[in-house]
């Protein structure tokens, strides 16, 4: 990422909280005499694992993205990303003219670590009842396990300790509280950039920095 230190999130505890709110993320590899591979899949925080300044990943790829990334056998890139959208200098100052992009993105390192079969089904039931918990009639797998074993088959659950990170919040904290109160008003509206997540975000990071 850009170097923009005046943006850099360095307390794990932020990056976890990304992680928990946006599951969705890309995983990014270079095996050799393959190029640059890239997947996207789900992955949850392993709270568990994740206690002082560990931060750990679960989840699975399917089958045969494990081949294609070589997972297992070096260091891959997860990308997380946040919130993010267009910002008009028409909702600055009188004079500003040059629009920008906020956005929350986290780059995390690891090698990731292959499950078992057996605990990458117990991973695959995790995943399903952490989304589905918030359906009125939730399904999960263990409403038909000999099915969601033979399909968990097509898939091969990875767990990453990650061992580095470069995180980054970019929610004009360059601009005037009253500016910022109607980036966040404009967000918030319903214009064609509205974006009520990116504005919960901004009013979240600034709350917290000025208490």
């Amino acid at each position: 990422m850009r170097h923009t230190p005046h943006y850099l999130m360095t307390e794990p505890d932020e990056v976890r909280q990304l992680i928990r709110d946006n599951p969705w993320m890309t995983i990014v590899s270079s095996p050799p005499g393959s190029g640059i591979v890239a997947s996207h899949y789900a992955f949850l925080l392993d709270e568990q694992a994740s206690t002082g300044d560990e931060i750990v990943l679960i989840g699975h790829v399917g089958r045969p993205d494990e081949q294609a990334h070589g997972l297992g056998s070096h260091e891959v890139l997860i990308i997380v990303q946040g919130p993010h959208g267009y910002i008009s200098p028409s909702w600055y100052a009188e004079g500003d003219i040059i629009p920008t992009w906020n956005h929350v993105t986290a780059h995390l390192w690891g090698t990731p670590e292959i499950l078992t079969d057996e605990q990458n089904l117990q991973a695959l039931a995790e995943l399903t009842e952490h989304f589905e918990r918030h359906v009125v009639n939730p399904r999960g797998l263990h409403l038909d396990p000999e099915y969601s074993r033979r399909v968990a088959l097509g898939t091969v659950g990875v767990r990453v300790r990650v061992t580095r990170f470069d995180a980054r919040a970019k929610l004009s904290q360059n601009k005037a509280p009253e500016v910022i109160e109607r980036i966040i008003d404009e967000l918030e509206g319903d214009g064609p950039y509205n974006h009520p997540g990116l504005a919960r975000e901004m009013r979240r990071h600034h709350d917290a920095r000025d208490s």
